[in-house]
Protein backbone atom coordinates (compact mmCIF):
# COMPACT_ATOMS: atom_id res chain seq x y z
CA UNK A 1 0.00 0.00 0.00
CA UNK A 2 3.04 2.50 0.86
CA UNK A 3 3.83 2.06 -2.95
CA UNK A 4 0.44 2.95 -4.27
CA UNK A 5 0.77 6.00 -1.83
CA UNK A 6 3.88 7.12 -3.57
CA UNK A 7 2.39 7.11 -6.95
CA UNK A 8 -0.65 9.14 -5.55
CA UNK A 9 1.59 11.32 -3.98
CA UNK A 10 3.83 12.32 -6.83
CA UNK A 11 0.57 12.70 -8.94
CA UNK A 12 -0.79 15.48 -6.71
CA UNK A 13 3.09 16.71 -6.36
CA UNK A 14 2.61 16.96 -9.98
CA UNK A 15 -1.32 18.52 -9.88
CA UNK A 16 -0.50 20.99 -7.76
CA UNK A 17 2.99 22.25 -10.23
CA UNK A 18 0.60 21.73 -12.85
CA UNK A 19 -2.43 24.03 -10.81
CA UNK A 20 0.26 26.47 -10.05
CA UNK A 21 1.93 27.29 -13.10
CA UNK A 22 -1.89 27.97 -14.97
CA UNK A 23 -2.70 30.13 -12.33
CA UNK A 24 0.92 32.02 -12.64
CA UNK A 25 -0.08 31.34 -16.85
CA UNK A 26 -3.43 33.48 -16.32
CA UNK A 27 -2.22 35.96 -14.11
CA UNK A 28 1.26 36.99 -16.02
CA UNK A 29 0.90 35.71 -19.40
CA UNK A 30 -2.62 36.37 -20.01
CA UNK A 31 -2.82 39.18 -18.01
CA UNK A 32 -5.71 38.37 -15.41
CA UNK A 33 -5.31 39.77 -11.79
CA UNK A 34 -6.19 37.60 -9.02
CA UNK A 35 -8.33 39.33 -6.13
CA UNK A 36 -7.11 38.06 -2.53
CA UNK A 37 -9.11 34.73 -2.43
CA UNK A 38 -7.95 33.63 -5.65
CA UNK A 39 -4.26 34.88 -3.90
CA UNK A 40 -5.18 32.34 -0.67
CA UNK A 41 -6.97 29.06 -2.75
CA UNK A 42 -2.63 29.01 -4.15
CA UNK A 43 -1.89 28.12 -0.24
CA UNK A 44 -3.27 24.32 -0.20
CA UNK A 45 -1.20 23.75 -3.64
CA UNK A 46 1.59 25.77 -2.55
CA UNK A 47 2.11 23.51 1.34
CA UNK A 48 1.57 20.13 -0.39
CA UNK A 49 4.35 20.66 -2.58
CA UNK A 50 6.47 21.46 -0.02
CA UNK A 51 5.33 19.02 2.69
CA UNK A 52 4.64 15.83 0.27
CA UNK A 53 8.49 16.90 -1.03
CA UNK A 54 9.05 16.17 2.89
CA UNK A 55 7.73 12.96 2.86
CA UNK A 56 9.73 11.76 -0.12
CA UNK A 57 12.78 13.52 2.05
CA UNK A 58 12.84 12.55 5.56
CA UNK A 59 10.54 9.59 5.20
CA UNK A 60 8.92 10.05 8.78
CA UNK A 61 6.20 11.05 10.04
CA UNK A 62 4.63 10.68 6.38
CA UNK A 63 1.06 10.09 8.11
CA UNK A 64 0.90 13.09 10.06
CA UNK A 65 2.73 15.01 6.94
CA UNK A 66 -0.48 13.60 5.47
CA UNK A 67 -2.58 14.57 7.71
CA UNK A 68 -1.69 18.20 6.91
CA UNK A 69 -2.05 18.01 3.68
CA UNK A 70 -5.10 16.77 4.24
CA UNK A 71 -6.33 20.04 6.03
CA UNK A 72 -4.70 22.11 3.53
CA UNK A 73 -6.82 20.82 0.43
CA UNK A 74 -9.95 21.34 3.34
CA UNK A 75 -8.90 25.00 3.87
CA UNK A 76 -9.04 25.37 0.16
CA UNK A 77 -12.06 23.74 -0.34
CA UNK A 78 -13.71 25.61 1.87
CA UNK A 79 -12.48 29.24 0.49
CA UNK A 80 -12.92 28.16 -3.26
CA UNK A 81 -16.71 27.36 -2.15
CA UNK A 82 -17.02 31.03 -0.38
CA UNK A 83 -15.49 32.53 -3.41
CA UNK A 84 -18.00 30.93 -5.56
CA UNK A 85 -20.31 32.13 -2.78
CA UNK A 86 -19.40 35.27 -3.52
CA UNK A 87 -19.19 35.50 -7.37
CA UNK A 88 -22.71 34.11 -7.16
CA UNK A 89 -23.69 37.24 -4.35
CA UNK A 90 -24.64 34.62 -2.16
CA UNK A 91 -22.20 35.89 0.45
CA UNK A 92 -21.03 39.47 0.64
CA UNK A 93 -17.36 40.07 0.79
CA UNK A 94 -15.59 40.29 3.89
CA UNK A 95 -12.04 41.75 4.94
CA UNK A 96 -10.59 39.54 3.16
CA UNK A 97 -11.64 40.95 -0.22
CA UNK A 98 -10.83 44.57 0.45
CA UNK A 99 -10.20 46.51 -2.42
CA UNK A 100 -7.23 48.29 -0.33
CA UNK A 101 -9.46 50.90 0.06
CA UNK A 102 -9.28 52.31 3.55
CA UNK A 103 -11.00 54.47 6.37
CA UNK A 104 -7.48 57.06 7.06
CA UNK A 105 -8.19 59.89 6.00
CA UNK A 106 -6.38 60.62 3.39
CA UNK A 107 -4.53 64.18 2.02
CA UNK A 108 -5.52 65.16 -1.90
CA UNK A 109 -1.65 63.56 -3.27
CA UNK A 110 -2.10 60.58 -1.69
CA UNK A 111 -5.87 59.79 -2.97
CA UNK A 112 -4.91 60.78 -6.10
CA UNK A 113 -2.13 58.97 -6.20
CA UNK A 114 -3.63 55.87 -4.76
CA UNK A 115 -6.04 56.38 -7.80
CA UNK A 116 -3.25 56.16 -10.34
CA UNK A 117 -1.80 52.66 -9.18
CA UNK A 118 -3.95 49.58 -10.45
CA UNK A 119 -7.20 49.05 -8.42
CA UNK A 120 -7.74 45.92 -6.73
CA UNK A 121 -9.49 42.76 -8.76
CA UNK A 122 -12.95 42.33 -6.96
CA UNK A 123 -13.35 39.00 -5.05
CA UNK A 124 -16.99 38.72 -6.36
CA UNK A 125 -15.63 39.74 -10.50
CA UNK A 126 -14.55 36.49 -12.49
CA UNK A 127 -12.06 37.81 -15.18
CA UNK A 128 -11.60 34.45 -16.27
CA UNK A 129 -13.78 31.39 -17.06
CA UNK A 130 -12.72 28.09 -18.22
CA UNK A 131 -15.80 25.85 -19.80
CA UNK A 132 -17.76 28.85 -18.71
CA UNK A 133 -16.90 28.01 -14.73
CA UNK A 134 -14.71 30.22 -12.94
CA UNK A 135 -11.69 29.12 -11.69
CA UNK A 136 -12.49 29.28 -7.72
CA UNK A 137 -15.75 26.96 -8.96
CA UNK A 138 -12.99 24.49 -10.38
CA UNK A 139 -11.11 24.84 -7.85
CA UNK A 140 -13.82 24.12 -5.15
CA UNK A 141 -14.47 20.68 -7.24
CA UNK A 142 -10.66 20.10 -7.75
CA UNK A 143 -9.53 20.71 -3.53
CA UNK A 144 -12.93 18.26 -2.61
CA UNK A 145 -11.68 15.47 -4.66
CA UNK A 146 -8.10 16.06 -3.57
CA UNK A 147 -9.18 15.70 0.04
CA UNK A 148 -10.57 12.67 -0.71
CA UNK A 149 -7.75 11.53 -2.14
CA UNK A 150 -5.79 12.42 0.96
CA UNK A 151 -8.45 10.78 3.24
CA UNK A 152 -7.41 7.41 1.27
CA UNK A 153 -3.27 8.26 1.16
CA UNK A 154 -4.32 8.33 5.17
CA UNK A 155 -6.18 5.03 5.64
CA UNK A 156 -3.20 3.83 3.40
CA UNK A 157 -0.98 4.09 5.72
CA UNK A 158 -2.94 2.53 8.72
CA UNK A 159 -2.79 -0.75 6.28
CA UNK A 160 0.58 -3.38 6.22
Amino acid sequence: MLNNNRIILNSILAFSILSLAIAYFIQYILGHEPCNLCLIERIPYLGSLVLISLIFIINKFEKLIAGIVLLLFVFGSVVSFYHVGIEQGLFSESLVCDSGASNIDMSKKELLKQLQNKTPVSCKDVTFRFFGLSLATINTVISILLSGIMIKVIKNYGKN
